[in-house]
């Protein structure tokens, strides 16, 4: 188990580095790059979002990335065009340490599988 969370932990610092040299800073943590990941999904480019927009944000990283699992799926977008998913199956009941764990391991296959970044 030791080995499994250093070879996550090396590949999640490396993912970090890789996203410095695309946007031009490292994340500091995990909601700056689920953020990331929020904007990208809305799809309407960087600009200023309310705080309430910023957590709407995250939410959408956070449902899609655990729809790489089938946890959640896209139910579809509203007027505004913001994405509204779905819970397909119930999220097991894991510690705060393991809900970091498998953010940051669908966080990692988002950004190998949905953006084809390579680190």
């Amino acid at each position: 188990m030791i080995k499994k969370d250093l070879e996550l932990e090396r590949r999640w610092q490396a993912l970090r580095l890789a996203l410095k040299d695309n946007v031009g800073r490292k994340p500091k943590d995990m909601n700056a790059i689920l953020f990331l990941i929020g904007v990208q999904e809305l799809g309407k480019g960087p600009h200023s979002f309310s705080k309430e927009d910023k957590q709407d944000l995250m939410h959408i990283a956070i449902c899609k990335v655990l729809s790489l699992s089938g946890f959640y799926r896209l139910e579809g977008t509203d007027e505004n065009g913001w994405p509204h998913w779905v819970l397909e199956k119930k999220l097991p009941h894991f510690d705060l340490l393991e809900q970091e764990k498998l953010l940051k391991m669908h966080v990692i296959e988002y950004f190998e599988n949905e953006i084809g970044l390579v680190f």
